[in-house]
């Protein structure tokens, strides 16, 4: 799950999608959640995009890698590419030319993987101890997600917890905002499952982030009075 804001200080908000998707039906399904500067991650998936579409004898396409471990290899290095050359030319920014990406998919001759994405091109892939990865705003919703998740977790319940940790962090944080984009993959299907977008007035998100909010009231008032 993702969410689509961007923006470059409270006067300049806008809404891009942040997650994209390529697939080759019964052989692959790769996924990238993107958050940092957003002319560096367009840049990035534009060139993937491109080398994806392009003959086989040019540049390498993450439509051809033989792994997804070569294909977190492949966009590392691009964003590596991407990174140095910004830096490098034109003028200076008021930030960093920095992104952080989520990769996740299935190559079909290998299990899914999950693979967090560093502006240094370097990454790290999930694990039993790492299941899930976040980036972006992650500091209010991720103590959620680490009370609440467990591995067995159905696909619906799933949802509804990224729901409710969205829900906090958008509630204090301008930098993330609704719409979200969702994207579901079973494994070994090599086919996106669900993908869909939460609209600002979705009345399902509306009832989690209500019905989170008075939960939250009634555990407090539940608590053990503190003495002094």
């Amino acid at each position: 799950m993702s969410d689509t804001r961007t923006n470059a200080g409270v006067d300049n908000i806008a809404t891009f999608r942040k997650m994209f998707t390529w697939t080759v039906p019964g052989e692959r399904v790769i996924t990238l959640m993107a958050a940092g500067n957003l002319a560096t991650t367009q840049a990035v998936i534009s060139l993937l995009d491109e080398r994806s579409k392009a003959p086989a004898d040019r540049a390498p396409s993450i439509l051809e890698a033989p792994s997804m471990f070569q294909v977190a290899q492949m966009v590392g290095d691009m964003v590596r590419e991407v990174i140095q050359a910004n830096a490098m030319t034109g003028q200076q920014a008021d930030s960093a030319f920095n992104a952080t990406l989520i990769l996740g998919g299935q190559i079909s001759t290998g299990d899914p993987r999950l693979f967090m994405i560093y502006p240094e091109g370097n990454f790290i892939e999930a694990s039993e101890d790492t299941p899930f990865f976040q980036i972006g705003e992650t500091k209010y919703g991720r103590p959620i997600l680490v009370r609440a998740y467990h591995a067995d977790m159905e696909f619906e319940d799933a949802v509804k917890l990224l729901m409710v940790s969205f829900d906090s962090t958008i509630k204090a944080n301008l930098s993330v905002g609704l719409p979200l984009d969702l994207q579901t993959y079973e494994a070994d299907t090599m086919r996106v499952g669900h993908d869909l977008r939460i609209e600002t007035d979705d009345p399902y998100f509306q009832s989690i982030s209500d019905g989170w909010g008075e939960a939250l009231k009634q555990a407090f008032n539940s608590l053990p009075d503190f003495k002094f």
